[in-house]
C-alpha cells in the first residue's frame, strides 16, 4: 500500500509571534503551496531526498546559487526529525507499533524559508503519513505539539504552535495559548472560524528574502526568557489583536481588519530588527492602500485590498520590486 500525506503552507493572519509566549493567533492555510509525503512498505528505510536536496551540482557557481534559493538546510532532517519524534512518542506512550521497514520521499513546492512555514509542513504530513502506515491513532489536537517538539527538541528551532496548528487543522483558526491551559494539558483552545471574506485577501512574497525562521526569533525568545518587560507587553499586546480579529472576521468588518494587521506589524516592528527588503514589501503594499503584516517571520506579507483595481495595483508596483503576489487559498 503506498500512503500520501499532504500538509499545506500557512499565514498568520493576526496574533504572530505571541503563540510562542502564550499568546493568541489566527492562521490560514495557503492551499496554493503544499508538502507531499509518500510512505511504502520496504526491505529497508529509505530516505529519498527532494532534488534541491542531494548533494550533487553542475559546477561551483550551481551549489552557490542552490544555497542562495534555498539555504544551508535541507528537508532530510526533517523527515529524520519526524520518525524519531514520532517512535519516541510511540514508546513513550505504550503503543506498539509494527516491526516493518518502509521508503519515505517527499516534496514541496512551498517557496521555502519566506515565513510560510514550509519546514512544518514537511514533518506534519511526514507525522500522518506515520500514522497511518503503522495504524495510530493520535489525537488531532495533540499533533501540532508532537510536530513541535520534533522542531524544537531534534532539530533547534525555535517555534510556537500555529504553524503546526492551522496545518493540522486547515482552514481559518482561532488559536489561544494561554499559559496555564496549555501546561496543563499540552495544546492550546482551537476554534475553526467560517467566513467569506477571504475573496480580498492577498499574499506577497520575495524568494530572495528568504532566512531561516528560528535564527530570526531567536533574539526574541533571549530577550523573553530575560523578563524583558517592554518585549513581554508588546507580545501581549500583539496577541490580543487575535481575539479582536476573531469577532471582525466572523462579522466581515474589513475596514477594522485592516486597521489590526496593520497595528501588528507596527507592534512587530517596535520588538525587533526589519530589514530594508522586508520594509520594502510592507510599504509597497501600503502604499497602494493595502493592509500589510508578515505571514511569518519575514519574506511575505499577508492583508487585504479593496477591490480589483487596488490588487491590480499591488501586483504591478510588487513586480517592479521582484515580488510575487498570490491569491491564498484557504479551504
Amino acid at each position: 500500500m503506498i500512503i500520501e500525506e499532504r500538509a499545506y503552507a500557512r499565514a498568520g493572519l493576526l496574533g504572530n509571534p505571541s503563540d510562542g509566549y502564550f499568546g493568541k493567533t489566527i492562521s490560514i492555510s495557503v492551499k496554493n503551496f503544499g508538502a507531499q509525503v509518500t510512505l511504502y512498505e520496504s526491505p529497508e528505510l529509505k530516505i529519498e531526498a527532494q532534488e534541491q536536496d542531494i548533494n550533487e551540482y553542475k559546477n561551483v557557481s550551481s551549489l552557490i546559487e542552490r544555497i542562495k534559493i534555498h539555504g544551508y538546510y535541507g528537508g532530510d532532517r526533517l523527515i529524520k526529525a519526524a520518525i524519531k519524534t514520532f517512535i519516541e512518542y510511540c514508546k513513550q506512550n505504550q503503543i506498539t507499533i509494527q516491526n516493518k521497514n518502509f521508503t519515505i520521499r517527499y516534496h514541496s513546492n512551498i517557496p521555502r524559508q519566506v515565513g510560510l512555514a514550509g519546514s512544518s509542513a514537511i514533518i506534519t504530513a511526514a507525522m500522518r503519513a506515520l500514522i497511518r502506515f503503522y495504524g495510530v491513532k493520535i489525537p488531532k489536537q495533540i499533533l501540532p505539539s508532537i510536530v513541535l517538539r520534533a522542531e524544537i527538541d531534534e532539530l533547534g528551532i525555535s517555534a510556537g504552535l500555529q504553524d503546526r496548528v492551522i496545518q493540522t487543522y486547515e482552514g481559518c483558526v482561532y488559536m489561544d495559548f494561554e499559559k496555564a491551559y496549555l501546561q496543563k494539558n499540552g495544546y492550546g483552545k482551537y476554534e475553526k472560524i467560517q467566513t467569506d471574506i477571504f475573496d480580498k485577501l492577498y499574499i506577497a512574497y520575495k524568494v530572495e528574502l528568504g532566512k531561516i525562521s528560528g535564527v530570526v526569533l531567536n533574539d526574541i525568545r533571549e530577550r523573553y526568557e530575560r523578563g524583558d518587560k517592554e518585549l513581554i507587553e508588546t507580545l501581549q499586546e500583539i496577541g490580543n489583536l487575535a481575539e479582536q480579529g476573531k469577532k471582525l472576521l466572523q462579522n466581515g468588518h474589513l475596514d477594522e481588519l485592516n486597521k489590526l494587521i496593520n497595528q501588528n506589524f507596527d507592534l512587530r516592528k517596535m520588538i525587533m530588527h526589519i530589514n530594508d527588503s522586508n520594509m520594502q514589501l510592507v510599504q509597497t503594499a501600503r502604499n497602494v492602500g493595502a493592509s500589510a503584516k508578515f505571514s511569518g517571520s519575514g519574506g511575505s506579507i499577508v492583508g487585504f485590498y479593496e477591490d480589483n483595481e487596488m490588487l491590480t495595483r499591488l501586483i504591478i508596483e510588487m513586480k517592479k520590486i521582484n515580488a510575487r503576489v498570490i491569491k491564498p487559498f484557504v479551504f
